[in-house]
């Protein structure tokens, strides 16, 4: 079925195909649009006929397995079994131990490639519980290469006390320390969040040995950033970089590092810096370089030009680099270009993550588009990405923005049906409902039944509360849940604050407002505190259409996070074989 979307006049998705949709767009609106088009808020709602139609690569296809012979799909099939009841266990040895006991002998072949495997999972764990048992067993001859993995696997794990006792083995077992195991050992630290131990491993391999390798450097540079030590990564990095006789000289991932450093410290024109340094020394730029800089932005118009320059550069954009784009039209409430943005990505042949698709959920969610987001949550299960409790409280939100609370709570119910349990944002969105239609006596009604199943409030449900309250010119009542606030230990922000100031009508009013707030020096001239009230009442009033996302973020954890992790992850996909090989 063809697609046809009913958009705003205009549009501004950065998109190759752009002009040929707004063609097709125009070609075929009329016919629909005298029918469809509803009014939400004074805006035109996006209509879609045919929006999100299944695409033949997302169908699941049967695959067709060749093996060599019997005994190939013998030992395939057993290998699967196995791999099988280990990740239903937890443990690896108890399976590998009772495999034993049935078959006397265990193939070698078929151990390693269940090391290798949980390996290229990044199974840290299992790996290193399987080479722990390996090294009690007699008909396992435990080598080097066996132990220089036993460690590596401790450093991933951030086990520093235990890859201490690995290194400490081998040093009794004849083996020369080198540069894999000390690497292991410092990101053991690293992880272990012990930074200045991993620093002063670190130093003492500049000064005596062994040489730090680029994965060194790597790590030595995501450790001072994690331990916010970003004037020792900046000049180790510059050390690197302007040293001529520097044997080595930064790599991709160590420019990206800076770059996700700069953006963690707020520096955007430095990260932009590093960013054009990269092009000056001709040190290739792939999809996660762009993708760093487009996390920085919030603005649309902002990530839509580093999308630009991106494809311009010839470099094919990947799921993150879209959802980047959607999350960001879906914060503007430009629901119809982040629609267009995720069509995009299904035509170019992208699978959608869990995360892509509550990605724009959520942008239709915030503009309380109720239907487009049921087609969304029923793409998901169409497309194998079962929807989890952050779409199904997205879909919540859905409701809310639109002040359904009737339809709020039966999807709240379905919600609980499916299996789910209802956590701090489930019920903030819902309380945030009522708060919102003025519904006092339902929003303590799920307050009380939020507390009931065992779930602490936060400072955004408390603060609802207390807004709400406000709005009814309760001073009384808003002093009470700003107290709630601190009860629950947690610290009232500027708008509980705000909030609070401004119901005070009276001086003594005024007097209990600033003595709960801390301003004890301000005037309780019941005129003054009049003006001071009406100042931040209309403070409020600009902040409405801000604080209207406060949900949506929580249900959907912000991008940036996600790709600082994919950042962090692909500077750790060198693989540590080549270095073993190297030294075994």
């Amino acid at each position: 079925m063809p697609q046809t979307l009913i958009l705003k006049p205009v549009v501004s998705a950065p998109l190759t195909n752009w002009s040929k949709l707004q063609i097709h767009t125009h070609s075929t609106s009329a016919s629909v649009q005298t029918s469809t088009n509803v009014n939400v808020r004074g805006r035109l709602e996006v209509t879609c006929m045919g929006m999100l139609t299944p695409r033949k690569f997302l169908q699941k296809r049967k695959k067709l397995e060749v093996f060599k012979d019997a005994a190939d799909e013998a030992e395939q099939k057993n290998w699967r079994r196995l791999m099988k009841e280990i990740e239903e266990t937890g443990s690896a040895v108890s399976v590998l131990r009772s495999e034993r006991i049935k078959n006397e002998a265990i193939p070698k072949d078929l151990v390693l490639g269940t090391l290798v495997r949980f390996k290229q999972l990044k199974k840290w764990n299992l790996v290193g519980e399987i080479l722990e048992w390996l090294r009690t067993q007699s008909w396992w001859s435990f080598s080097e290469m066996d132990f220089l993995m036993l460690i590596t696997a401790y450093g991933k794990l951030g086990d520093f006390n235990r890859a201490e006792k690995v290194l400490n083995l081998m040093n009794k077992k004849g083996y020369a320390p080198n540069v894999v195991s000390h690497t292991a050992l410092m990101e053991a630290y690293g992880r272990g969040r012990r930074y200045n131990n991993a620093e002063a491993i670190f130093r003492r391999m500049q000064s005596g040995g062994p040489e730090p390798s680029a994965l060194t450097y790597q790590i030595m540079l995501k450790t001072f950033v994690e331990g916010c030590k970003f004037k020792e990564a900046e000049e180790l990095f510059d050390s690197l970089l302007n040293n001529e006789r520097a044997v080595l000289k930064p790599d991709q991932k160590m420019f990206h590092m800076m770059i996700y450093m700069f953006k963690k410290a707020g520096n955007y024109e430095k990260a932009r810096k590093v960013f054009a340094e990269m092009a000056a020394r001709r040190v290739p730029q792939t999809t996660v370089t762009y993708n760093s800089l487009m996390s920085f932005e919030t603005n649309y118009k902002e990530v839509s030009k580093i999308y630009d320059q991106m494809q311009r550069a010839g470099i094919r954009p990947d799921v993150v680099s879209y959802a980047l784009l959607i999350s960001a039209y879906g914060k503007a409430r430009r629901e119809e270009e982040a629609l267009a943005v995720f069509e995009e990505m299904l035509d170019a042949g992208i699978r959608p993550t869990h995360k892509a698709y509550n990605i724009l959920l959520d942008a239709f969610a915030i503009s309380g588009m109720v239907e487009q987001a049921k087609i969304v949550l029923k793409s998901m299960r169409r497309d194998r990405c079962s929807p989890d409790i952050c779409s199904y409280t997205t879909m919540l939100s859905a409701y809310v923005n639109a002040s359904d609370m009737e339809g709020a709570e039966n999807f709240f119910r379905r919600l609980k049906q499916d299996g789910f349990r209802p956590n701090v944002v489930t019920y903030g969105t819902l309380i945030k409902g009522y708060a919102k239609i003025n519904n006092l006596e339902k929003m303590i009604t799920k307050y009380e039944e939020m507390k009931v199943n065992g779930i602490r409030a936060n400072q955004t449900i408390l603060t609802t509360i207390m807004d709400a309250y406000g709005k009814n010119k309760d001073f009384g009542s808003a002093v009470i849940w700003f107290k709630e606030i601190e009860s629950c230990g947690l610290l009232p922000d500027q708008k509980a604050k705000n909030i609070l100031l401004s119901l005070a009508k009276t001086a003594e009013e005024l007097d209990e407002a600033n003595q709960l707030v801390g301003y004890m020096n301000q005037s309780s001239n019941p005129e003054r505190a009049t003006k001071f009230s009406r100042s931040v009442v209309e403070e409020e009033e600009e902040d409405d259409d801000d604080e209207e996302l406060d949900y949506a973020d929580e249900v959907i954890p912000h991008l940036n996070q996600r790709d600082e992790k994919i950042i962090l992850n692909d500077i750790h996909q060198q693989n540590l074989e080549g270095l073993c090989a190297k030294f075994c």
